[in-house]
C-alpha cells in the first residue's frame, strides 16, 4: 500500500497531475473573468501544461502569473483579433441559417464560409500553446497556427475531439465536470504537442541560427 502512495509511482504522478488541471482550471477561470483577459490566461495556461506533459512544472502558481505577466500584451491583441472575428463568424453563421436559399451562391457562400470557420478553429486551438512556446510576431503566430494545425492534421482532429468532449459531457452528463474544463483539456493537448513543438523548434534550429527573439521560452 505505501509503494501506492509513493509521489514517484506512475498512477500517483496521474493522479497529481489531474489535481493540478483543475487548480490550473480554477486559475485560468479567476483571470479570464475579465473576458479581455483569455488571451493571457489561455498562454498562461498552456506554458504550465506544457512544462507538465514534460515533467518540468515546477511552481505551478508562479510559472502561470510568469507567463500571464510576460505574455500579457500579445495575447491580449491576439485574443482581441481572434474575438472580433468570433463576432464576425456568429453573425455570419446566423445569417446563413436563417436565409437558407437552393441556389449557387448561397451553397458557395456557405461552403466558403465553413472553410473559414474551421480554420479559426485551428488557429484557436494552436495559437496561445505557440505563443507560450516560441516568441514571434503577431502575424508569424496566426500564420504557423494554421500551418502546424493542417500538417498535423490527426493531432488537430484529436484536440478538436478532446475540447467537444469535454463540452459534452460538462453539458450533457455531469456537470460538475466543468470543474476539470480547460485545465484537464489544455493538459490532454499539451502531450499531443510536446512532440509537434520540439519538432518545430528543431526544425527551425536546423534551418538557421536561433535569434535572440526566437528563443523557446521552456
Amino acid at each position: 500500500m505505501s509503494e501506492f502512495f509513493n509521489p514517484d509511482n506512475p498512477v500517483m504522478r496521474f493522479i497529481t497531475k489531474i489535481a493540478n488541471s483543475v487548480y490550473l482550471n480554477i486559475l485560468w477561470f479567476i483571470c479570464s473573468l475579465p473576458v479581455f483577459t483569455i488571451g493571457a490566461s489561455t498562454t498562461a495556461l498552456f506554458y504550465v501544461t506544457l512544462k507538465m506533459a514534460k515533467n518540468e512544472e515546477g511552481n505551478i502558481t508562479a510559472a502561470f502569473f510568469h507567463s500571464f505577466k510576460e505574455n500579457f500584451k500579445q495575447a491580449t491583441k491576439i485574443w482581441l483579433i481572434l474575438l472580433a472575428a468570433g463576432i464576425v463568424f456568429a453573425l455570419d453563421g446566423y445569417i446563413f441559417y436563417h436565409m437558407r436559399f437552393e441556389n449557387m451562391l448561397w451553397t458557395i457562400g456557405t461552403a466558403v464560409f465553413l472553410v473559414a470557420l474551421a480554420a479559426y478553429a485551428i488557429i484557436l486551438m494552436y495559437i496561445f500553446p505557440l505563443l507560450a512556446r516560441f516568441d514571434n510576431t503577431v502575424f508569424a503566430m496566426f500564420k504557423n497556427s494554421i500551418f502546424i494545425g493542417m500538417r498535423f492534421l490527426l493531432c488537430t482532429v484529436l484536440m478538436a475531439a478532446i475540447y467537444f468532449t469535454m463540452l459534452f459531457v460538462a453539458i450533457h452528463i455531469f456537470t460538475p465536470a466543468v470543474i476539470f474544463g480547460e485545465g484537464l483539456c489544455a493538459l490532454l493537448c499539451s502531450y499531443l504537442l510536446a512532440n509537434i513543438l520540439l519538432m518545430c523548434q528543431e526544425q527551425k534550429e536546423a534551418a538557421k541560427p536561433q535569434k535572440a527573439a526566437d528563443l523557446p521560452r521552456l
